[in-house]
């Protein structure tokens, strides 16, 4: 067994990579232990189960990830073009995770939602809470957009729900057909989606990023 100090950490990442490659159901605790290189006893020492851990799984992707989204859909460029490069990274992130492990591995709380939203409540609102927060960040932008005239919708909150699904649903056709060339539309998609239009300033700053 490794240090008590990491073996927490080697479990969620073991968790991780297997819920990703294989998903929950099919997935035992003997499994996950074996990847992370420890024994039962110190699975359970730190999870009362395999859904406790699968959510534990689910707060640390978020938090990784928020702090992504942050960072790129932050900042004081224009609201359009932060959306542009969120859906560049998105894109990157796919690429890189097909670079390593020969497949693309999709969205965890996409590929969760599938498997377990009638199966088990509490994941389904942990999951529900990320969305949430997803879509909260995503209406943040469009909202600013709508300020300054740059995109055309009644609802903000509807429209960050509507790119949202968008990104899902293109994350989830890389990852059926094992192509991140599926996620070259998403850009096109989310302006026609918003009835937007860039600016050709836009244009120019985003060919040199």
């Amino acid at each position: 067994m490794g240090r008590t100090s990491d073996a927490r950490e080697r479990i969620l990442s073991a968790g991780s990579g297997l819920i990703e490659t294989r998903g929950y159901s099919a997935l035992g605790i003997a499994e996950i232990c074996s990847a992370a290189g420890v024994p039962k006893g110190s699975f359970y020492y730190f999870f009362a189960s395999k859904e406790a851990m699968a959510l534990a799984v689910i707060d640390e992707q978020w938090a990784e990830q928020k702090t992504m989204w942050t960072g790129v859909l932050g900042g004081d460029a224009s609201p359009l073009l932060r959306m542009r490069r969120w859906f560049e990274a998105t894109e990157a992130a796919q690429r890189a995770g097909q670079l390593n492990c020969g497949a693309v591995a999709g969205c965890l709380f996409g590929n969760l939602t599938l498997e377990l939203s009638n199966q088990t409540e509490a994941i389904r609102g942990r999951l529900q809470g990320v969305f949430e927060e997803q879509a909260a960040m995503v209406a943040a932008v469009i909202g600013e957009a709508v300020e300054r005239g740059e995109v055309a919708v009644a609802d903000v909150p509807a429209a960050a729900r509507g790119v949202l699904a968008q990104l899902e649903g293109q994350v989830m056709f890389a990852k059926l057909y094992n192509d991140t060339a599926r996620l070259g539309a998403l850009w096109e998609n989310c302006l026609a989606l918003l009835g937007a239009r860039v600016p050709a300033e836009e244009d120019d700053v985003a060919e040199s990023v």
